[in-house]
């Protein structure tokens, strides 16, 4: 059998039993990273599989605390069923919060985890213990949602030293029931850096920009397109070719047709109201750092 080349990376696995999500943030001097460690399902649990990546430790895992196992029990079965034990590190969390993390005792230093209430975080080829410490540390501190959550864990882990090779590729993977645009799948957010000098930051930046494109705002962050506003976003709208009117400060029936043409090239329409006029203090940012507005 082709020995497989060692995923050396860390990772967090964790769930949020309130918000009925699961997920994993990894990161790693490995090319695409995202397309071998992280296995999720929503209800069921999560796996993180590196080092020398079994990666049919992901679904098979998944499978077996679909069946009612918990984390630990999963992992036992894996691990046992596997000739190549010692070479692997893995993560779980199960459906109801139980962890536990496995090190193999030929897997290069520095290498360990630490399982804990609703997490599993793990790393090899570390600069030190202080990668895993600072991702649990941060992550059990860090307020929001679990995908910002674990994106935040894995920046400290990255801060204070990470893959002791360097960086290449990061992603996160979190599940949550009816999680997908449209509620057609369970998968909530897949964002993956395959290839970049500072991974951890520019997946932090796409959980950003994830957020304005299919967040959604308490109602005191829905601004009405009126008076001034409407003015820029007229001017910005013939600047920009969609509206060959004036910049008035009232949106007629041209200006509203362009403007629902501006939105939709933009893929900000869950977060505009065409009918009211309104759109989420959120997205209004985003258009005006991206200077689309206000030049």
């Amino acid at each position: 059998m082709t020995k497989n080349p060692v995923i050396r990376t860390f990772s967090i696995v964790a769930c949020d039993l309130e918000e009925k999500s699961w997920g994993v943030a990894v990161a790693s001097k490995f090319l695409a990273v995202g397309a071998v460690v992280p296995y999720a399902k929503a209800g069921v649990g999560a796996v993180a599989t590196q080092s020398e990546a079994n990666t049919s430790y992901g679904e098979h895992g998944l499978s077996l605390m679909a069946q009612g196992l918990s984390a630990s029990e999963a992992l036992n079965t894996l691990i046992s069923e596997d000739g190549g034990r010692d070479h692997r590190q893995v993560g779980i969390v199960d459906r109801q919060g139980g962890a536990a993390t496995y090190t193999g005792k030929k897997c290069y230093d520095w290498a360990g985890g630490i399982a804990g209430k609703n997490f599993a975080a793990q790393g090899n080829i570390l600069t030190g213990e202080n990668t895993i410490t600072a991702m649990v540390e941060t992550f059990e501190k860090s307020p929001g949602e679990l995908a910002d959550r674990l994106c935040a864990a894995l920046a400290a882990g990255d801060r204070v030293g990470g893959d002791s090779r360097g960086k290449q590729a990061a992603a996160l993977l979190v599940v949550k029931p009816n999680g997908s645009y449209g509620g057609y799948t369970d998968k909530y957010i897949d964002l993956r850096v395959d290839d970049h000098p500072d991974p951890v930051t520019e997946l932090a930046n796409l959980l950003k920009m994830h957020h304005v494109f299919f967040g959604s705002s308490r109602a005191a962050q829905k601004v009405k397109i009126e008076g001034e506003l409407a003015r820029e976003f007229l001017a910005a709208l013939k600047r920009l070719g969609y509206y060959a009117g004036e910049a008035e400060t009232h949106v007629d029936s041209d200006a509203k047709i362009a403007l629902i043409k501006f939105i939709g090239v933009e893929n900000l329409e869950e977060r505009f109201d065409a009918d009211r006029l309104l759109i989420d203090e959120p997205a209004l940012d985003y258009l005006r750092q991206r200077r689309l507005l206000s030049v």
